[in-house]
């Protein structure tokens, strides 16, 4: 068994003595009252000052510690309990002095003698100061990773990386962007013109406390010259910089030679902001007094924190102008007002969401005086959404030019969006939503007084009568469009009476509050961009980030003295007796005469055909509106056709001559009249009617 002697009092000293000399840890022995007793040599961050100054002396009163309570309960709480300390961070400066704090790993034990009492505590102490310095570097390069980014918007970027930065990095920090990136522009190349204006997009400080700007949040121009500022832009080279009062170059800059002197500045780094060769932004950090000054690791620090944000401001200009794009799409694809004529009232309520949505309304003009009325939206946002809901838009219109029915419509319309849909599925996948919609279609018609309604995954929309009651229409509702399943599409006829006020709408309208729309359509008697703007003001800050549409239209029936119709013979003298009823009607209303020839040739042929080809009854019918419209109905459904006759016919020239003459024309079909061939000519000097005013 091995043997082992006790050491001897005087081995005991020279070995705390080799300890104290030698040993690469700091030690410092304290009393029970925590007064400094000894402190080894090789601590010389905290031998600055000769030993009678500081043994003796309480370790408070001789340095500035952060959190001074703390560490001293520390302490109390070793001498009480005997519990050791090991490895906690402390920051300490010698009393007085300036500059940055010392970072120091501190493990304390309980000193006792043979019998158990209690001496003092004895401090082991590592200067961690570099390792720190390490340690805060790669914090700040996770922060601004993780924080720096997540919105897509360009000055909103901004203010995340100096959320980032200050104060680990930097006492001040501020972000100037190219003007033009911040509206989602291209980029300008490097070197930066010397006229090209910078956004100063954020400032942050440590502390938060308020200070005199050189120039305001938000303030637009150029980077003054000969500065680092605009060295750094020119070559794409980040500057470390000492600042004095002697720095010459502040010379041109007094504003910001002020705000420099002011907070005490006395380090600055300068980093573009670059991608790719363009020029995005400048990057300035500065320190102040009481922190360390830059050195070339601060330097490779934000130049790794600028690429990032960087890349960060280009992803959120990227979207800005695809935003811009999209709504400037949009903004084409909706009337700024819709079409206000004889018989209906339109007025509209538009809230674009923060994303950019796929929704539109639309109203338009259909033959026989009749008005469509369409809200719609597609799955999605930005350019894919916009641009998908203007090919719906454009289909759309071209199948209520071949007179379709409204469940007919949405029908054709709907297999419009699976084809649009399998040509999407092929391209690459930009875009991952899937292509669905929905869509309210609704055609007025004045004369009849009601209104044919279809819905392909849409809410039905709201009606409010002039006494003031208010309903939803109980209407049949398709599958959305896109959809390759579902029931089929059908069509619900709604009559109305003078005054009525017809409210379609997205579902993002009455998702945010149900009974907003029909406690305003209550008042049907006020003018409808006032209930627009009431329903508006009701939902308040609900909406800011939803799409809402609202489509209010209010019904007149067609003037009784604008229209007259005529049942004809089946017969070829019917052909006489329609031109006859045509020029005492049009002369009646004051048509001038070259019109009124026009006209009369036009029903020539319109009724010659349905006697050739039509089956009886033939009735005539002349609508005076916006234009002149002829209308010849027979129970032939059979479609005629525009035929290339040869020199040599006698026949086959009338509807050539019918699509020279007039403006448009078409046909349109009933399910139990038949067909309608109907043609439009534009009224010289034809006034505009007035809503208000009812002829």
């Amino acid at each position: 068994m091995a043997h082992y002697e006790a050491i001897s009092v005087a081995e005991g000293a020279a070995m705390l003595e080799a300890l104290f000399h030698e040993s690469p840890t700091g030690l410092m022995v304290l009393d029970r009252e925590l007064r400094i007793l000894r402190i080894s040599a090789s601590t010389p961050v905290l031998r600055t000052a000769p030993p009678e100054e500081i043994i003796g002396r309480h370790f408070t009163e001789v340095y500035d510690i952060s959190g001074p309570g703390e560490v001293e309960a520390m302490l109390h709480g070793v001498l009480e309990r005997g519990a050791p300390i090991r490895g906690r961070l402390v920051g300490a400066r010698r009393k007085g002095a300036r500059g940055p704090e010392c970072q120091f790993r501190v493990s304390a034990s309980r000193l006792e003698d043979g019998q158990g009492k209690i001496l003092g505590v004895l401090a082991e102490i590592v200067d961690v100061t570099e390792r720190e310095k390490v340690r805060t570097r790669l914090r700040v390069l996770g922060s601004v990773r993780e924080r720096t980014g997540r919105t897509l918007d360009v000055v909103a970027t901004c203010e995340e990386l100096v959320q980032a930065v200050v104060p680990d990095l930097a006492d001040i920090a501020v972000v100037e962007v190219v003007d033009a990136v911040v509206r989602g522009e291209e980029p300008p190349p490097s070197p930066l013109g010397r006229d090209v204006p910078l956004r100063r997009a954020a400032v942050g400080r440590s502390g938060g406390e308020e200070q005199v700007q050189a120039h305001p949040v938000g303030d637009v121009r150029s980077l003054p010259f000969p500065t680092p500022y605009a060295q750094t832009l020119t070559d794409l080279k980040p500057r470390l910089v000492a600042l004095g009062p002697e720095t010459p170059w502040l010379a041109a800059v007094p504003p910001r030679a002020e705000v420099i002197r002011a907070s005490g500045a006395h380090s600055l780094i300068t980093t573009p902001l670059t991608l790719r060769g363009t020029v995005l932004g400048l990057l300035s950090l500065y320190r102040t007094d009481q922190a360390d000054v830059y050195d070339q690791r601060d330097v490779t620090l934000a130049v790794a924190v600028a690429a990032h944000t960087a890349l960060c401001i280009d992803n959120a200009r990227r979207y800005t102008r695809e935003h811009t794009i999209a709504l400037t799409i949009q903004r084409h694809l909706l009337l700024p007002q819709p079409a206000t004529g004889t018989t209906v009232e339109t007025a509209h309520l538009y809230v674009p969401s923060d994303v950019g949505g796929g929704g539109s309304f639309d109203t338009f003009a259909l033959s026989g005086g009749r008005t469509a009325l369409v809200v719609g939206e597609v799955a999605g946002q930005g350019i894919h959404a916009v641009t998908t809901m203007g090919q719906i838009r454009t289909a759309t219109h071209s199948l209520a030019a071949l007179g379709l029915e409204p469940d007919e419509l949405l029908a054709r319309l709907n297999d419009t969006a699976i084809s649009l849909a399998q040509e999407r599925a092929v391209l690459p996948p930009d875009d991952p939503m899937p292509l669905t919609g929905s869509c309210a279609y609704a055609v007025y018609d004045p004369l009849a007084q009601t209104c044919t309604i279809a819905l392909a995954g849409h809410p039905p929309p709201v009606i409010a009568h002039p006494d003031g009651s208010t309903e939803i229409l109980h209407l049949p509702s398709g599958p959305p469009l896109g959809s390759t399943e579902g029931p089929p599409f059908a069509a619900g006829k709604v009559p109305l009476t003078d005054g009525s006020v017809l409210a379609f709408y997205n579902p993002s309208l009455l998702s945010q509050s149900a009974d907003v729309l029909p406690r305003v359509l209550a008042h049907t008697d006020r003018p409808l961009q006032d209930l627009c703007d009431d329903v508006l003001y009701r939902l308040g800050n609900d909406i800011r980030h939803s799409e809402v549409i609202l489509l209010l239209a209010r019904t007149h029936p067609f003037p009784a003295d604008q229209v007259a119709a005529w049942p004809l013979d089946y017969h070829p003298e019917a052909v006489a007796t329609a031109r006859a009823h045509t020029q005492q009607q049009l002369t009646r209303w004051g048509v001038d005469e070259e019109t009124t020839y026009t006209t009369e040739l036009i029903v020539s042929e319109l009724i010659t055909n349905a006697i050739r080809y039509g089956a009886p009854p033939v009735h005539l019918r002349l609508i005076k509106d916006r234009t002149l419209t002829c209308e010849v109905r027979d129970s032939n459904s059979l479609a005629p056709r525009v035929r290339h006759a040869k020199t040599v016919d006698e026949g086959g020239r009338g509807l050539s001559i019918i699509a020279q003459l007039t403006q448009n024309w078409g046909v349109r079909y009933s399910p139990l009249d038949g067909k309608t061939v109907w043609a439009e000519q534009t009224l010289p000097h034809a006034p505009l009617p007035c809503p208000l005013q009812r002829p």
